[in-house]
């Protein structure tokens, strides 16, 4: 049996995006989200360890083998957006080769308990799930 393994960048770099945000330019937009997650797939398929490496800076069995903000060695499975979607769950079930997905649920940003409207992208790249995420509000 294949047992998956799983480092969600969703956080990579954690493109911080404010759709409408008033301060131009600080956050990410969706297109460098989907930018950032194209790098971090090329990055995985030229050195998969050297990749892990660098996102744990900036899994076997669900997980999470690299997470810049503390999510590191939790089971994707068991990761929930602050109003209860199961958004591991549903990233180890529909993460594909190849494919770009996307999911969106509640996150708080770094350093705040206010949940925004966060969506990531996510593809499977051999054993690994990579994503990647902008926050709308």
């Amino acid at each position: 049996m294949c047992r998956l393994a799983t480092f969600v960048a969703l956080c990579i770099a954690l493109l911080f995006a404010g759709v409408g945000t008033t301060q131009a330019g600080q956050y990410g937009t969706p297109e460098e989200a989907k930018a950032l997650l194209e790098k971090a797939v090329a990055a995985v398929k030229e050195d998969k360890a050297k990749a892990l490496d660098m996102f744990s800076a900036n899994a076997a069995d669900g997980i999470v083998t690299a997470h810049p903000y503390g999510n590191k060695g939790k089971q994707l499975r068991e990761i929930f957006g602050k109003k209860g979607y199961p958004l591991g769950q549903e990233m180890m079930e529909k993460a594909s080769e190849g494919e770009i997905k996307e999911v969106t649920y509640w996150w708080p940003r770094p350093g705040s308990d206010k949940p925004l409207k966060k969506t990531s992208f996510y593809t499977k790249v051999g054993d690994q799930i990579c994503g990647v995420g902008y926050y709308e509000e």
